[in-house]
């Protein structure tokens, strides 16, 4: 059985940085597609980033390129996600999501592709 937990996140101001972990069991993360996605209140949940397992290839969201960085250590089978520049409508609950078993398919901005997901962080950008 596959789990996720997360740590980090949390309060900050307009501009400043912030880092959400992801913590796997069950699994070993580096052979494994995962991705971030987040959900603001009376919103739908919104893809933000994702890592492939094959030579760590990585995607963003535009809203998001330049300002995360997702990336796997892969000793530690944890998933991060580097955030800087925050701004007030990054503020959301962020979810970490991995697709076990891999599969022939994956739609990364699309979350009926990930089968495992975290509890989700809090992350609030106040102006």
């Amino acid at each position: 059985q596959v789990q996720l937990v997360e740590s980090g996140g949390g309060s900050v101001q307009t501009g400043g940085s912030l880092r959400l972990s992801c913590a796997a069991s069950g699994a070993s993360l580096s052979r494994h597609r995962m991705g971030w996605f987040r959900q603001a209140p009376g919103k739908g949940r919104e893809w933000v980033a994702a890592i492939d397992s094959d030579l760590d290839v990585t995607w963003y969201e535009d809203s998001a390129m330049g300002r995360f960085t997702i990336t796997r250590d892969n000793a530690a089978n944890t998933l991060y996600l580097q955030m800087a520049s925050l701004k007030p409508e990054d503020t959301a609950v962020y979810y970490c999501a991995a697709q076990f078993p891999r599969r022939s398919w994956w739609t990364r901005q699309d979350p009926s592709s990930y089968d495992y997901w975290g509890q989700g962080k809090q992350v609030t950008v106040s102006s």
